[in-house]
C-alpha cells in the first residue's frame, strides 16, 4: 500500500527537526531558506566538494551542519528551467521523495533563484512525491524485511514552502485526485488474481459511486441477451462469471456527447487452450491493465469534478483452461453480428474489446472512443517499455493523444494501419479470424478492433509494455505503473472540458 504522504503548503516555515530539502537552481545556487537551514554556511563548502552543479534531480545528502534546526539536509537540483524534461515537476517531486528515507517530517523549500516554480508546479512536485511513495505491500506480514522499504515510516508529513502557497493549495486538489486515480490503477494491477476476479473488480469499480459516478454492471445473463458471444466465449472456461461495468461521469452540459474509454479487463490469462508457457505466466495477473487505467481515470475525473461527460467501460473476464473452455477453431458471433473464427484462444483481449466497443458506441454514441489493452507481446518487440502503441482512424485524436503523452511522460507512438494489414484477418469460415499470422501482430490486432468501431473517431492504445513490469523511474517504483490515467486525464482536460 502507499506510504501516507500528508502534504501541506506554507508561505514560510522553518524546519524543526526532521529532513530539510533545498531545491537548487540549474547552477547549483540556493535560495534564502539556506541561511535558516545552515546558519554556519557549511552547505556551500559541501556542495563544492561534491561538485554539485544543480543538474536536474541530482542530490547531495548530508547530516545537518552544526546549528541547523534540521536533523538532515538534502539539496536537489532543478536543472535548467528553460529546458524542462517532460513532466519535470512531478519527476522532481519523485526525486525528492526518493530521499525521504526514515524521515517522518520533511520541509521542502522551493525558493531556488529564478526557478519559476508557480502554484501549479508546486502541486506537480507534491504529486510526484505521493506517486513515488507508493508501494504494494498489503500481503507482507513483516514489512520491515522488505529490502525496498526497510524500516521507513508508514506516514510522512511534508510541508512545501513556496511563495505560491495559496495557488498551490488550489491546484493540489486536482493533482491529488489524479494521483489517487493512478494509485487505484496500480493497486488493481498489482492485486493477485485469486483476490481480484471479475466480480471483485466490478465491486471495486462500483465504489466510484461514492464520488458521484453512475455505475451499471451487466451480468452474464444480461450480456447473453445482448449477444456478446465474443466476450462470453473468452469467459466460458472459468468458474468465475464475467462482468461488463459501465461508469458514467456527467460533469459537462446535459446534451453534450460523452467521450468514452474502454478497457480490457482479463483478470488472469492462461492463454486458454492455446496455453501460455509456464515461465512468466504469473505476470498475467496484470492483463487487466487497460481496465485498471479506465477505472483510475474515472476516479481522477470524478474526484476533481471534471467538466466533461465521460463514459468508462470495462470488460472483465478470466481466460482459463477447462472442459468448457473455448477451442481453437470455434466460431462465435459478436454483439455487432459479425462472426469470428477463434484460431488462437490466447488472442482473447480483442474478443472482449469487440463486444465492449460495440456496446459503448451503440448505446452512448460518443464523440470519440479510446480503448486501452495489454493486448500484444508484439508491441514490446516494436516499442519496448517506454511508449504505448497508438493505432487510430482519426488524425486529430492521434495528435492530441501524442501531445498529452509528451506532457505527462506517458508517451505513445503511432503505428501504421491499412487495407493490406486488414485483409490478413479475413477468414474463409467466418467474417474474420482473431489472429493475422506471425508478422505485424500488434497491427492486425488493431485492424480487428477497428472492424467494431464503425465511423466513430477511435484510438487503440496497446499498453502491454507500459502498464506492468515496467522499469522503475522517478515517480514509480511499482511493478504496476498506473499508465494511462495521467495521459487520458490530460487529454480530457486540454480538449474536452469547457
Amino acid at each position: 500500500m502507499t506510504k501516507s504522504v500528508e502534504i501541506t503548503f506554507a508561505r514560510s516555515a522553518k524546519p524543526a527537526g526532521g529532513l530539510a530539502v533545498l531545491v537548487a537552481d540549474g547552477k547549483g545556487a540556493l535560495g534564502p531558506a539556506a541561511v535558516d537551514v545552515d546558519p554556519g554556511g557549511v552547505l556551500e563548502k559541501a556542495l563544492r566538494v561534491s561538485e554539485f552543479k544543480g543538474k536536474a534531480r541530482s542530490a547531495v545528502d548530508i547530516v545537518a551542519p552544526a546549528g541547523s534546526p534540521a536533523d538532515r539536509v538534502v539539496v536537489v537540483g532543478l536543472g535548467d528551467p528553460a529546458k524542462p524534461d517532460a513532466d519535470s515537476w512531478a519527476r522532481l517531486g519523485g526525486a525528492i521523495a526518493g530521499r525521504f528515507g526514515k524521515a517522518k517530517k520533511v520541509t521542502v523549500f522551493l525558493d531556488a533563484p529564478e526557478a519559476g516554480i508557480d502554484g501549479e508546479a508546486a502541486a506537480g512536485i507534491a504529486m510526484g512525491m505521493v506517486l513515488r511513495a507508493y508501494r504494494f505491500d498489503r500481503y507482507k506480514t513483516k514489512k520491515s524485511d522488505d529490502g525496498n522499504n526497510g524500516d521507513e515510516p508508514d506516514k510522512v508529513k511534508v510541508t512545501i514552502v513556496t511563495a505560491a502557497a495559496s495557488a498551490a493549495k488550489k491546484h493540489w486538489a486536482d493533482h491529488e485526485a489524479i494521483a489517487a486515480g493512478v494509485i487505484l490503477a496500480r493497486d488493481l494491477v498489482n492485486e493477485p488474481a485469486n483476490i481480484l476476479g471479475p466480480v471483485e473488480f466490478a465491486e471495486r469499480a462500483a465504489e466510484l459511486s461514492k464520488l458521484g459516478v453512475e455505475i451499471d454492471t451487466l451480468t452474464e445473463k444480461e450480456m447473453k441477451k445482448l449477444g456478446m458471444g465474443a466476450l462470453l466465449g473468452v469467459a466460458q472456461g472459468s468458474v468465475r462469471p464475467a462482468r461488463l461495468v459501465v461508469m458514467r461521469w456527467n460533469g459537462g452540459k446535459a446534451k453534450k456527447k460523452p467521450v468514452a474509454f474502454v478497457g480490457k479487463g482479463v483478470v488472469f490469462d492462461t492463454g486458454g487452450n492455446s496455453i501460455k508457457p509456464a515461465g512468466g505466466m504469473e505476470d498475467m495477473k496484470g492483463d487487466m491493465g487497460g481496465a485498471a487505467a479506465v477505472t483510475g481515470l474515472m476516479h481522477a475525473l470524478a474526484a476533481r469534478k471534471a467538466k466533461a461527460n465521460v463514459v468508462g467501460i470495462i470488460g472483465l473476464v478470466e481466460n482459463m483452461v477447462d472442459g468448457n473452455a473455448q477451442r481453437p477453431g470455434d466460431i462465435v458471433t459478436s454483439m455487432s453480428g459479425q462472426t469470428i473464427e477463434v484460431l488462437n484462444t490466447d488472442a482473447e483481449g480483442r474478443l472482449v474489446l469487440a463486444d465492449a466497443l460495440t456496446y459503448c458506441i451503440d448505446k452512448y454514441k460518443p464523440e470519440f472512443v479510446v480503448n486501452l489493452a495489454t493486448l500484444t507481446g508484439a508491441i514490446l518487440v516494436a516499442l519496448g517499455q517506454y511508449h504505448a502503441g497508438l493505432f487510430s482512424n482519426d488524425d486529430e485524436l492521434s495528435e492530441r493523444l501524442t501531445a498529452a503523452g509528451l506532457a505527462t511522460n506517458e508517451r505513445v507512438w503511432r503505428m501504421p494501419m491499412g487495407p493490406d494489414y486488414d485483409k490478413l484477418i479475413d477468414s474463409k469460415n467466418a467474417d474474420m479470424k482473431n489472429i493475422g499470422g506471425r508478422y505485424g501482430g500488434s497491427i492486425t490486432a488493431a485492424q480487428f478492433l477497428q472492424r467494431f468501431v464503425k465511423d466513430t473517431p477511435w484510438a487503440h492504445l496497446d499498453v502491454a509494455g507500459t502498464a506492468m513490469a515496467t522499469a522503475a523511474n522517478d515517480i514509480s517504483q511499482s511493478w504496476a505503473s498506473g499508465y494511462g490515467v495521467r495521459l487520458l486525464d490530460r487529454l480530457v482536460r486540454d480538449h474536452y472540458e469547457k
